[in-house]
């Protein structure tokens, strides 16, 4: 067993014990419910993304509560903070399971975390997870939404490869799996296209000054830059990469840069700065363009933007309808049993689970004028899951 995996299997058996029940519900519906619980960032790296994931929950539960609900029920939603520790995550995911006995779980935060939501549920729970991520995850009862490397970067290198002329890549991110992981896909990709990686690091969560990592970059001649930085420290990464003149060595690649991320960043600091995602705000569709519009109409023009990342929490609640219609229920084993192939209309378009994740079409797009412009799409790629 990994270190890891054994401190959050330990904690889990802790809090189960040690964590009294805990009431945090944001309103008061119907003794008879379906119980939801959402755990997303509402502090931390990830914070940026926490306001337009709770936007987009809130727009899914409204629309599928005046539908009628889940199995007849209405939908209670009981929001907890992800964007901390996996410890603290751990603690405010077990007030929701053992305090507020929530029927299902929705997660969009950090793969740490997710490693610690799996060893505490262990299948008993219904778990979607929703955000981008590293692949591999075969836990029971976890149902994955999120782009994987296979689908973010598998097309997008080779395409960039031919259409920029790019084979020198360094790889940047913050030290934990999802960055390690997703680089260690990266250079096979990298390599089948030709090229070669001439640098990597991984920078703590707290790195401000980005100098050094500029300095090794310009030294290395690399002429593409794959980011795997969260939050506040892709924003301050890619504003100092823009002011030290890199932008005109090298392009840039980010499989988390979405709205909100670009709009810290900035216009004046984004030339040459690519984003590879299964969904834009402007994507070209109509399915996408009536939820920007029920979006804007809801929380207003000056709501966050909308994102990928806010984006997979609302699928991620009309998944787990799906899940429960087609199980006729909501307990964990009828879920798992009747999982295979579940499928609902998304903004992305129809979606359908397929052992236990979901292929779609992926979206390349630069940044011009300070939004995203797609310039290819890549129709249907697979997750590359190998769970059973």
């Amino acid at each position: 067993m990994k270190r890891r995996e054994f401190l959050t299997s330990s904690m889990s058996a802790a809090l189960l014990a040690a964590i009294a029940p805990t009431f945090v519900s944001t309103r008061a519906l119907a003794a008879e419910t379906v119980k939801l619980g959402v755990m997303i960032p509402q502090s931390g790296p990830a914070g940026l993304f926490g306001p337009s994931c709770k936007n987009c929950t809130e727009m899914a539960v409204e629309e599928i509560n005046k539908s009628g609900g889940i199995l007849g029920k209405q939908v209670e939603v009981f929001y907890a903070d992800a964007g901390g520790s996996p410890s603290d995550a751990l603690k405010n995911a077990v007030r929701l399971y053992k305090g507020e006995k929530v029927d299902a779980f929705i997660g969009m935060h950090d793969s740490a975390v997710r490693g610690a939501l799996t060893n505490l549920f262990k299948g008993e729970v219904p778990y979607i997870y929703t955000p981008i991520y590293e692949g591999g995850e075969c836990a029971e009862g976890t149902y994955v939404l999120g782009e994987t490397p296979a689908q973010q970067l598998a097309p997008v290198i080779p395409w960039l490869a031919k259409n920029n002329k790019v084979s020198k890549w360094y790889l940047i991110g913050n030290d934990y799996n999802w960055p390690r992981d997703s680089n260690a896909a990266a250079k096979e990709y990298i390599k089948a296209a030709g090229g070669e990686v001439v640098g990597e690091e991984y920078l703590p969560f707290s790195a401000d000054n980005f100098d050094s990592s500029l300095a090794k970059i310009k030294a290395s001649g690399a002429d593409a830059v794959l980011i795997t930085l969260v939050g506040g420290a892709s924003v301050s990464f890619n504003r100092a990469f823009a002011n030290f003149g890199l932008d005109k060595q090298a392009l840039r690649l980010g499989t988390l840069i979405e709205e909100n991320t670009l709009a810290g960043i900035g216009a004046e600091n984004a030339a040459r700065l690519y984003s590879s995602s299964g969904y834009f705000q402007n994507i070209n569709s109509p399915k996408a363009a009536a939820f920007a519009e029920r979006y804007y109409e809801k929380f207003g023009s000056d709501a966050p933007a909308l994102n990928a990342l806010g984006e997979s929490c609302y699928d991620g609640v009309y998944l787990f309808k799906a899940l429960a219609n087609e199980a006729k229920g909501v307990a964990a084993e009828k879920i798992a049993s009747a999982s295979e192939g579940a499928s609902f209309s998304s903004p992305r378009g129809n979606m359908t689970l397929t052992k236990g994740h979901v292929d779609k079409d992926i979206y390349l797009a630069e940044a011009v004028d300070g939004r995203f412009r797609v310039v290819e799409t890549f129709e249907n790629v697979p997750s590359g899951s190998t769970c059973s």
